[in-house]
């Protein structure tokens, strides 16, 4: 089953934080934004294991909406 994550990037003073919107808990950082992917990436599977291993339900990706809002000031 392929499930899709939307992924939230912020720059930090190390280089960048990964952190999946719909599911917070599966956090990382690298000091570039490929690297901090790629562990992003990790940090994933390696939740989806520990969930299926405590018997625990997966959290499906695409439960959010994310959209920009512009307002004058």
């Amino acid at each position: 089953m392929i499930n899709s994550y939307t992924a939230k990037y912020t720059r930090i003073e190390s280089g960048y934080m990964g952190q999946l919107v719909e599911w917070p808990e599966v956090v990382t950082e690298g000091r570039t934004l490929e690297e901090c992917r790629e562990m992003l990436k990790d940090a994933l599977k390696e939740m989806i294991l520990a969930y299926k291993e405590q018997g625990k339900e997966i959290l499906c990706g695409r439960s959010s909406l994310i959209e920009q809002i512009t307002i004058e000031v």
